[in-house]
């Protein structure tokens, strides 16, 4: 790729006079040696895929396998669709199917990790809620997918995007930013607007730590999905509004880098800290244990 940085991606888009997304489908066309037009295919594959399980957990409600999670997706669409939301329904739509891309992963189903499945939820909330919102095509979409992982490119090789290696700054944080910056491009923000989401997502991700309860990504890793998109959209809006971030983007990534690494290893996916170690988490890991002891 021809930048490293959230800065030189916005040199890089002002020299040639091509949005994010734009200017990422021609790099990763050149990186992997393919047609633009396949490249493009395979990304709007992927939102297929992302669009068929917010479908799958709104509709089916599934339950995953250690029986911990299922259903919320749907129990607040139905509260949605009885008009009871303080969020509003555009909102409200984008926490429902961050929440039901995720529990469709929690009970085995098929979902793209954007950037990892612990954070799938985030961006197919915010994308197909949005779609519906403003009536964007299907192409218009993968465009944003593209604006998407340029972000999550230079947040994965400047920091973390694993919760095991930064905690869930690192994954929830991370997606949150990635659909910040693409939902202000879909708006018809400026890279460097869509850049200034990035920062403000990010600042309000920092120290968030992993510690899902028994091991598994369910507790509270879906429910963070909800309340990630919410986020997402609230940062979009700011950037667009012309609020920036103060401390530069590529810098808030800079960051969580040094706050992940200093973070203690209880708070990285170990299950060892956190809501894992509270006397219900540690009743419910036990309780799984005696259940795959005894099948």
């Amino acid at each position: 790729m021809r930048f490293s940085t959230l800065s030189e991606l916005i040199r890089l888009c002002e020299q040639e006079a091509v949005p994010i997304g734009r200017l990422m489908l021609m790099e990763q066309a050149k990186e992997t040696d393919e047609p633009e037009d396949a490249v493009f295919g395979r990304m709007r594959e992927y939102y297929g895929v992302m669009k068929e399980a917010v479908r799958k957990g709104i509709g089916e409600a599934p339950v995953s396998r250690s029986g911990l999670t299922g259903g919320d997706a749907k129990r607040v669409h139905d509260y949605l669709e009885a008009g009871a939301s303080s969020l509003g329904a555009d909102t409200g739509k984008a926490m429902a199917y961050a929440l039901a891309v995720s529990e469709v992963n929690a009970a085995m189903g098929r979902i793209i990790a954007t950037p990892t499945a612990g954070s799938c939820g985030i961006i197919p909330g915010v994308f197909v809620s949005t779609q519906e919102r403003f009536g964007w095509t299907d192409d218009e979409m993968v465009y944003g997918l593209f604006c998407a992982g340029a972000i999550g490119y230079v947040i994965a090789n400047n920091s973390f995007i694993s919760g095991a290696e930064g905690g869930c700054q690192a994954e929830v944080g991370s997606a949150v930013a990635m659909a910040a910056g693409a939902l202000t491009e879909l708006r018809g923000g400026t890279p460097e607007q869509a850049v200034h989401a990035v920062g403000l997502a990010l600042k309000n991700s920092l120290g968030l730590i992993c510690d899902p309860v028994a091991g598994l990504v369910e507790i509270p890793c879906i429910v963070r999905n909800g309340f990630g998109a919410v986020t997402a959209l609230a940062a979009s809006d700011m950037a667009l509004a012309g609020v920036e971030s103060v401390i530069p983007s590529d810098e808030v990534i800079g960051v969580m880098l040094e706050v992940g690494s200093q973070m203690p290893e209880a708070w990285r996916e170990t299950a060892r800290g956190g809501l894992a170690r509270t006397p219900t988490g540690q009743k419910i890991t036990q309780d799984i244990r005696l259940e795959r002891r005894n099948p």
